[in-house]
């Protein structure tokens, strides 16, 4: 089902996707929209054409990403169609009615959107992409499509929350050298990274003003997928499109 759903004025759209209402069996069950992760690919399918279809959208008009936490951004104005799906973390767009989609199952999904410059963009920031970057990645190629920061509308999902996303002290040190705000501590006292804290504060930094923030932390919330909590599971989707069409 789409546990998170709203549109901005000049006419942006967010959503992000729960675990229910698919077909995947367990332990992907049962909205897995993850192509990579040992699902059935007739069920990821039936699933990416329900979400589509419950938000308004042509599947076949989705755009997707092979996510390999990194900080490199492609620049679309079409589906992938027959063509490979690009190692990418970040996808920017100035098609009106294209979706643009990204993946996770406790990293941050990040959706952007400037309607006024036409342009939004969606961004995967784990722990490895908030430090490489992909976050200010996203925003440089959008104000280079003519978004302006104070402009850019952003939103992030359901993701591991800072109480939660235990690390070794030594990881969380590196983390925070390049960004300090997403130093964090578990709640049993023991070092932690909060990325939807530093992907904000990134966001703060380059000027993006309207910033929404989701409460709901994957691993502490049953009905959304979870990789430290279950390892084997699916995963959820964000979608960001603009009014339009894309055809």
């Amino acid at each position: 089902m789409i546990g998170q759903s709203h549109a901005v004025p000049g006419g942006a759209h967010f959503a992000f996707t729960d675990r229910w209402g698919g077909v995947s069996a367990a332990p992907y069950d049962s909205l897995n929209l993850g192509g990579a992760v040992g699902d059935d690919p007739g069920a990821v399918r039936a699933n990416r054409e329900y979400a589509a279809r419950a938000l308004g959208l042509d599947a076949a008009k989705v755009v997707w990403m092979n996510q390999v936490h990194g900080n490199d951004v492609a620049i679309v104005a079409a589906p992938w169609e027959d063509r490979s799906v690009p190692e990418v973390d970040a996808i920017v767009t100035t098609r009106p009615g294209l979706a643009l989609a990204v993946l996770t199952a406790d990293c941050v999904p990040v959706l952007l959107a400037d309607p006024v410059a036409g342009v939004a963009a969606a961004a995967h920031a784990g722990r490895p992409g908030l430090v490489a970057g992909v976050v200010p990645a996203t925003v440089e190629a959008m104000v280079g499509l003519g978004a302006r920061p104070e402009r850019i509308t952003a939103v992030t999902g359901p993701s591991v929350c800072g109480s939660c996303y235990e690390v070794p002290e030594a990881m969380r040190d590196d983390v925070a050298a390049t960004v300090p705000q997403a130093r964090a501590t578990t709640s049993w006292g023991t070092p932690s990274v909060d990325v939807a804290a530093g992907v904000h504060a990134q966001l703060a930094r380059l000027g993006v003003q309207m910033c929404e923030k989701s409460h709901i932390c994957t691993m502490e919330s049953g009905d959304y997928f979870s990789y430290r909590r279950e390892r084997s599971t699916g995963r959820l989707a964000g979608y960001v499109w603009l009014d339009g069409d894309a055809s």
